[in-house]
């Protein structure tokens, strides 16, 4: 009964959300986790300290949720709240907060790969300096590599039990678009990292039941993820379409930030 009532209520959150307006605590976390480059917002309107201004809202209503995984507004990103610490039971059914973006955002903030925009901004991170030493690209816009650098070096100090978990990385930045669809995925903004290849569950790997719904599969410990969620970075793994593997840079969701 306790986790019917939860799927529920996930799911009129996500409902509710995507129809609405934000409310004034996530255009506060919007606008603080952007500092150098967001000023202020304005009817109706996101306003860049260039001038340049986004609406917040595309005006097509409420979206299914493939409308709103493909082609989110601004508002759709911040539409379904992302869940901080341990989790309580999987995602309910086409649950999965972050993993809209709005690709003019995105791209304005990161740059476009496709352009040839991102290489230039992107510096080198150690993964884990005393254990693997690994050297991996990552964006240096809002502070997303030192986020990176802050979670490597809490990492390595974690007990070896954790290892097989953290090195090699599978990954950061990576011009390529999501599997499966044309979507630009986040590893092509450079706010992307994969990890521990070998323990990954991933949702296009598994069947879906008769509802539609996956079974969730995890093997990520919840102390890896506790660190990447402190310093501004969501997880896959709490997305119904679940890829577990997947951490990005999002501080507007996570609370994180430069």
């Amino acid at each position: 009964m306790r986790i019917a009532l939860l799927v529920l209520v996930a799911l009129s959150a996500f409902a509710t959300a995507g129809a609405g307006e934000l409310t004034q605590a996530a255009r506060a976390r919007l606008l603080a986790a952007y500092p150098d480059d967001l000023a202020r917002i304005e009817d109706g309107e996101l306003v860049w300290r260039d001038g340049t201004r986004m609406p917040l809202d595309d005006g097509k209503g409420e979206k299914s949720f493939a409308d709103w995984l493909n082609d989110p507004d601004i508002e759709d990103t911040l539409a379904v709240p992302y869940p901080m610490g341990d989790l309580k039971s999987p995602p309910a059914k086409d649950v999965d907060p972050g993993r809209a973006r709005n690709a003019a955002f995105f791209d304005k903030i990161y740059g476009d790969c496709r352009k040839g925009a991102v290489k230039g901004k992107l510096t080198t991170v150690v993964w884990l300096p005393k254990k693997s030493g690994q050297r991996l690209p990552f964006s240096k816009i809002n502070g997303a590599a030192r986020a990176l650098e802050a979670v490597s070096q809490e990492l390595d100090r974690l007990p070896e039990r954790f290892d097989a978990y953290l090195y090699p990385s599978a990954g950061t930045y990576n011009c390529r678009p999501i599997a499966g669809t044309r979507r630009m995925s986040a590893h092509g903004h450079g706010i992307a990292i994969d990890i521990a290849l070998k323990h990954a569950d991933y949702w296009r790997n598994a069947k879906p039941g008769k509802d539609g719904a996956y079974a969730y599969k995890n093997e990520i410990p919840t102390e890896i993820v506790r660190i990447f969620e402190k310093h501004g970075f969501i997880w896959g793994g709490k997305w119904h379409h679940y890829d577990t593997m997947h951490f990005e840079y999002r501080p507007e969701l996570a609370g994180g930030g430069p």
